[in-house]
């Protein structure tokens, strides 16, 4: 109980006030750029609020920032909120028209560098702004089928409901909770808010891609209690290695379906985890449900209950329960939802709906489009989507939107964009195009170009050239054969194929090709052109160090991104040829 605001606060701001007037000498935030205590963050991002004030910043405008993993992005994104504005993370691997649609759609009134956070000035305490649970917190972005991505207005209310009081994690003053997901994903409205207003403390990895070995010592090192992974990057910390998890109390994963056997593996090696798969689209604010796995699974993972604050409904296509035990589409209700779709009424009327189990004047559900089913325990199962949207690790995709994108050009006809299973799991995206008016496209320049439209994870690891798409009997194009149509041959690169030298480069090549799934990869080819993304580097990488004992850092794929390049990199690190 609050004396000042009743049962709780009403925004991030306050709640996080009270933590700092209870420790004000209590480490907040570390991070390699600074450590703060709750007094110093309370102060900065005072001095942040002042100046965007200053800089004619009102409540309820949109501020949009630079968010690097460092401590000056959370004293950014509390002075934001102290100012009564909503937060939007730009993330740095955006490409520049991708930023400069979301900042041109979401209206952001200021736009801070990473050279404004770094020069704030000191002034006096910014003008008292009281923001209530259902003025907007923050902007997140996700994938639009039309081609366009959409802004989703998340409340104060609904990271209220997240991190306070919350049933599927308790989180204290002991605990330090690790940020990993960049800000720009919902993950991290879970990693930040979640330790800074319970009085715990953030501690925030380097702001680059890290080895799954250096994610690991880092865990270790800090003393991390509380823990967030996308299913992908779980199954590599396990395979990897549990040693340096030892202090971990909680390790969250979700973002994709979990594998079984890597839960039972993590249970046995870390038998004092609590370990937890969260379930939720960022429409209603990170999870929906969660399921603290208690014992080892025999079958697929259960997504579980709805949290706290949120309640779901199992509907058919009218919109009518289904029975326990039968599929139906899972709709989410409750204080975690989204206002809506920024600037989007049509798009926002089509997935939030009145709830009409409901009789409270102006309740709403939010339609997941995933299908699950309700055991006779009350624990739900999913059973994938009911739309063609998908899951790239961690990533929710429209592949409308690359289709989109693809068909802007004039010389493609036609163009269908599936998920297709990976070599080592997880899926990947293969676009599959028709040329118009008997033009071929070069598929290396297309991946290109749609690199410079398009967020990085939903640049397809293959683009194929084809003379027709498939189609069903109705004539609709067959998806599900193109899921299936796999093709293991060497796609068109910038380097002509030269055969890798026997020894490290032909061992690099080779590992290539069993984790990208093609055949014949030259010395020579750039792991980038054949598809290649960060999680499948974190992979070759750790295989690198079992094999030869040394540790390759996944930035050694940007700086050198060829087999001969990394066999170098090896040799260099004292690895045997």
């Amino acid at each position: 109980m609050d004396a000042q605001y009743g049962t709780h606060p009403p925004s991030i701001a306050a709640r996080f006030a009270r933590q700092a007037s209870l420790a004000p000498e209590r480490t907040a935030v570390r991070g390699e750029d600074a450590e703060l205590t709750y007094g110093e963050l309370d102060r900065r991002s005072d001095h942040l609020a002042r100046h965007l004030q200053d800089r004619g910043v009102r409540p309820g405008d949109v501020v949009a920032l630079d968010a690097d993993r460092r401590a000056a992005t959370v004293v950014a994104l509390l002075g934001i909120l102290k100012a009564g504005a909503a937060y939007l993370a730009l993330e740095r691997r955006y490409p520049a028209e991708r930023r400069r649609v979301v900042l041109a759609d979401s209206g952001a009134s200021v736009v801070l560098t990473r050279d404004d956070l770094d020069t704030v000035p000191e002034g006096p305490a910014p003008d008292p702004v009281t923001s209530g649970p259902d003025d907007v917190a923050y902007v997140a972005y996700t994938s639009g089928s039309t081609g366009t991505p959409k802004g989703v207005r998340v409340p104060h209310r609904a990271v209220l409901r997240l991190v306070v009081d919350a049933d599927f994690l308790t989180i204290g003053p002991d605990d330090v909770v690790l940020q990993y997901a960049p800000v720009a994903f919902d993950a991290s409205t879970l990693e930040i808010w979640g330790p800074l207003l319970n009085g715990a403390r953030l501690d925030i990895a380097p702001d680059r891609d890290l080895a799954v070995g250096e994610l690991t010592k880092h865990i270790g090192h800090f003393g991390i209690t509380v823990l967030w992974l996308t299913a992908g990057l779980f199954q590599q910390v396990v395979e990897y290695g549990l040693d340096d998890l030892g202090g971990v109390r909680v390790l969250l994963a979700g973002g994709d379906v979990l594998s079984p056997p890597h839960v039972n593996q993590a249970l046995a090696a870390l038998p004092g985890l609590t370990l937890v798969n969260g379930y939720g689209p960022t429409e209603n604010t990170t999870f929906t449900c969660c399921h603290t796995i208690t014992g080892p699974v025999d079958g697929a993972v259960p997504i579980g209950r709805p949290i706290r604050g949120t309640g779901v409904h199992i509907l058919d296509a009218d919109l009518r329960p289904v029975p326990d035990g039968e599929r139906g589409e899972l709709y989410a209700t409750g204080d975690g939802l989204a206002l809506d779709y920024l600037g989007h009424p049509e798009q926002t009327a089509r997935v939030f709906l009145p709830d009409p189990f409901d009789e409270r004047p102006g309740a709403r559900m939010y339609r997941t489009g995933d299908l699950v089913s309700r055991r006779a325990d009350g624990v739900l199962e999913y059973h994938g989507r009911a739309d063609r949207q998908v899951k790239i690790r961690g990533f929710r995709i429209e592949p409308g939107e690359i289709e989109a994108a693809l068909a802007a050009r004039d010389d493609i006809a036609e163009a269908a964009v599936v998920a297709q299973p990976q070599p080592g799991g997880g899926k990947r995206l293969v676009a599959f195009v028709t040329g118009r008016g008997g033009a071929r496209p070069a598929t290396l320049a297309l991946r290109r170009e749609l690199g410079e439209v398009l967020p990085s994870y939903t640049v397809p690891s293959q683009i194929r050239v084809v003379d027709a798409l498939p189609l069903t009997d109705n004539g609709k194009v067959d998806r599900a054969a193109l899921a299936t149509d796999t093709s293991p041959a060497r796609p068109e690169l910038n380097a002509e194929y030269r055969a890798p030298a026997p020894g490290i480069e032909a061992a690099v090549a080779g590992l290539w090709s069993d984790h990208l799934g093609i055949e014949g990869i030259g010395a020579d080819d750039d792991f980038f052109e054949l598809g290649g993304h960060s999680l499948v580097g974190v992979r070759i990488t750790a295989d690198l160090e079992r094999e030869y004992g040394v540790q390759i850092s996944p930035v050694t794929f940007y700086l050198a991104p060829t087999p001969a390049g990394l066999a170098e990199a090896v040799a260099q690190a004292g690895g045997d040829r």
